[in-house]
């Protein structure tokens, strides 16, 4: 993944090649270089519980279907609308939105810190914040979902 950065007027062209482990693998400007991580990079495991079938009660049920992973995100049914991906694997530093807000393209929605740097990540259409399944102080994955714009 390209990744373009400008430090106090400084601009960098950095590609991530790898990740693996606490040891990332980058080229800023063309040059390489092996970044040690002061935290791992984990990837998201899935958790499967067998167990009996409960009774079924049809009064209790608000239909909504709980999808809660092992990190702690949160979302109540699948939400059709444009996902903002995490463009790199990071912490979740800040949410600056909250659910139902209007946004415009180019709004940052989220903080994303990622090798010490702060990354501010932007809502890529126009619409209204529908899904935030994540929460300050998680580690996502490249390609987790941060927020849906419906």
């Amino acid at each position: 993944m390209k990744y373009q950065y400008r430090v106090q007027g400084v601009d960098y062209e950095v590609d991530i090649k790898e990740i693996e482990g606490n040891i990332a693998r980058v080229s800023v400007n063309g040059a390489d270089f092996e970044v040690e991580l002061q935290t791992p990079v984990k990837s998201v495991k899935k958790t499967v519980v067998i167990a009996a079938p409960k009774p079924v009660d049809n009064h209790a049920n608000d239909g909504l279907v709980d999808m809660k992973r092992d990190t702690g995100a949160r979302q109540s049914a699948p939400i059709s609308g444009t996902p903002v991906l995490a463009p790199l694997p990071g912490t979740v530093t800040a949410i600056k939105i909250r659910m139902g807000q209007a946004v415009r393209k180019g709004d940052t929605v989220v903080v994303l810190e990622a090798m010490k740097m702060q990354n501010n990540i932007e809502a890529e259409a126009d619409g209204v914040i529908t899904s935030i399944p994540v929460a300050e102080g998680e580690a996502v994955m490249e390609g987790n979902v941060l927020v849906t714009i419906g």
